[in-house]
């Protein structure tokens, strides 16, 4: 290939290049820069385009991101609920747990409570039909136990027994050694009655030393006497209270169904009646029912029914029984002595009525009027002229423990103007043990006023000799049941000599009670006794006899 043919190749723009004269170009700078223009408007747009999907990879990134924050968010929303679910659930489930736990713990406490409630009527059951102290059945028991028996006995035809029994001077180991000793002495009776009973039987306390035993079946009524025989001799055995050895005796009365009473309230009333009876015949035994009693019972509401308006009608009346110095032989006091003037019976003595009115309460205001009569008394002989003397008065229980017993001593010396040391006070044993604090406490207060004191019937109460030593006491009176006997029983002598001789040790006047023999008047001077009292000097005689003798004197022998 010649040289001419590369030539003509490499140069082809010279050959077929078109003819760019003015117009040609201008049309070819036009469409150059048009090309140009697009070529950068391409640009342009590509660098949007970029940037566009920049911002849209931007814009999904956060999308995503905004999703997966929420998804997040919605898991724990979820877990959250998952939670507070469970949470809900398992507190639901203890409460439910709670409230099961106490459910059961109510239906415990509600069975303890019934538990309770059962065993508290029970008890109140029990504390209502049984004596608190001794645990017997009571009266309330008793009367439905009465009824119960009455109505099988008349069904079946057959008898049965009631036993009331009261003990003998229990008041006296009462009020001289206190209530607690006498509570434990009425348990040990109680327990004795036990003891002597059939299974049976109803061994009941009435309340106070009252007792009753219902013998439900008796072919006899020697079954009964049987019974109360047992029961004397199981109670005479000394009771054993601390360091205390007491002997107590029980009076018994016997009603027999359906002889003595065909209801409860007739034969008690038929047994009460022979227990007193029982006592008036002595003590310490038993007495079956007669109709004959129920009269004496009668005069003895009677009496009770005149005593309330006794002292309306001015009915009572004192005698004045002269003290009398056993040296000199003249009279150095009285003691007044209550009499009543009854309308039907006559004069009556005062063992007639005073247990009666100590019963009934009457003592209170009759024991008062009493003291205030003998005090007027008393003035009027010094108004007369006469020598002054004392003037003793008696002294109840239930006097000297009233609230105003000082008081109403110290209104009836300003309102009669007796001098206090004219005024002796006697006090049994029994009254001035009671309550020894109490007791000192008043004692002292009516010395301090003037009054003197005396203790009456020393030797027959329940005390301790180291009372003498604190008690303010001016005077011993030994009992007529010592001096009765002083001249035929040594161990009486015996006594009422030491008696003598003790109360010349502690400096207290001695005065003999019941004097009625001049062997006896000379036995008490011989041993220096102070005084005497009783029938040998003088009866009870009125304040007018009295005031005679206090001017003539005394003679003895005229009297016996």
């Amino acid at each position: 290939m010649s040289g001419n043919d590369n030539d003509h190749a490499s140069d082809p723009d010279e050959s077929d290049q078109p003819d760019f004269s003015s117009p040609h170009k201008d049309r070819l700078t036009a469409f150059r820069e048009k090309n140009v223009s697009r070529r950068e408007s391409a640009v342009v747009d590509d660098e949007a385009a970029v940037l566009r999907r920049e911002k849209s990879a931007t814009a999904q990134e956060e999308a995503v991101h905004l999703r997966e924050k929420a998804a997040t968010l919605r898991e724990r929303i979820i877990h959250a609920a998952d939670a507070a679910q469970v949470t809900r659930s398992e507190n639901r489930l203890s409460m439910m747990q709670d409230a099961n736990a106490q459910l059961v713990i109510a239906g415990i406490e509600a069975h303890k409570m019934a538990q309770q409630v059962e065993t508290a009527k029970a008890q109140l059951d029990h504390l209502a039909h049984h004596d608190v102290l001794t645990g017997l059945p009571n009266r309330m028991l008793l009367q439905d136990r009465l009824s119960h028996e009455i109505e099988l006995a008349r069904r079946q035809g057959r008898q049965f027994a009631m036993l009331f029994m009261d003990l003998d001077r229990f008041k006296h180991i009462n009020d001289s050694l206190g209530h607690a000793v006498g509570d434990q002495l009425l348990q040990s009776v109680a327990r004795r009655l036990v003891r002597c009973m059939r299974h049976s039987d109803t061994v009941s306390r009435q309340g106070g030393d009252e007792f009753v035993v219902l013998l439900s079946t008796i072919k006899h009524p020697d079954d009964a006497a049987i019974s109360a025989q047992k029961i004397l001799t199981a109670l005479a055995v000394p009771h054993l209270i601390g360091e205390l050895e007491l002997h107590v005796s029980v009076s018994i009365g016997i009603s027999i169904y359906p002889d003595d009473g065909q209801d409860a309230e007739a034969l008690t009333k038929s047994a009460d009646t022979a227990m007193y009876h029982a006592k008036e015949n002595g003590r310490d035994n038993y007495k079956f029912f007669e109709q004959a009693m129920n009269i004496r019972a009668v005069q003895r509401q009677s009496i009770e029914a005149g005593l309330r308006r006794a002292l309306e009608r001015q009915e009572f009346v004192l005698h004045y029984q002269p003290k009398i110095n056993l040296h000199s032989n003249l009279i150095v006091g009285v003691e007044a002595l209550i009499r009543w003037q009854h309308p039907e019976r006559g004069l009556m003595p005062p063992l007639q009525f005073l247990p009666i009115a100590e019963d009934c309460g009457l003592i209170l205001p009759i024991g008062r009027w009493v003291l205030r009569e003998a005090c007027l008394q008393a003035q009027a002989w010094v108004r007369a002229g006469l020598p002054p003397i004392t003037i003793a008065v008696n002294t109840s229980a239930l006097e000297f423990n009233a609230p105003d017993f000082l008081e109403s001593i110290r209104a009836t010396l300003d309102d009669t103007g007796l001098e206090p040391r004219y005024l002796e006070l006697e006090l049994t044993e029994s009254v001035l043990m009671r309550d020894a604090e109490f007791t000192d406490s008043v004692l002292h207060r009516l010395a301090n006023l003037g009054i003197k004191l005396a203790i009456d019937d020393f030797g027959t109460g329940y005390s301790s000799l180291s009372y003498l030593r604190q008690f303010p006491i001016d005077t011993l009176k030994i009992d007529q049941s010592f001096v009765s006997r002083i001249t035929n029983s040594p161990d009486d002598a015996t006594i009422v000599s030491a008696v003598i001789n003790m109360s010349k040790s502690l400096k207290l006047r001695v005065i003999a009670e019941g004097v009625e023999t001049p062997e006896q008047r000379t036995f008490l001077l011989a041993q220096h006794c102070d005084e005497g009292q009783g029938y040998y000097f003088s009866h009870p005689i009125t304040a007018e006899a009295l005031a005679t003798l206090l001017q003539t004197g005394i003679k003895p022998a005229s009297h016996i």
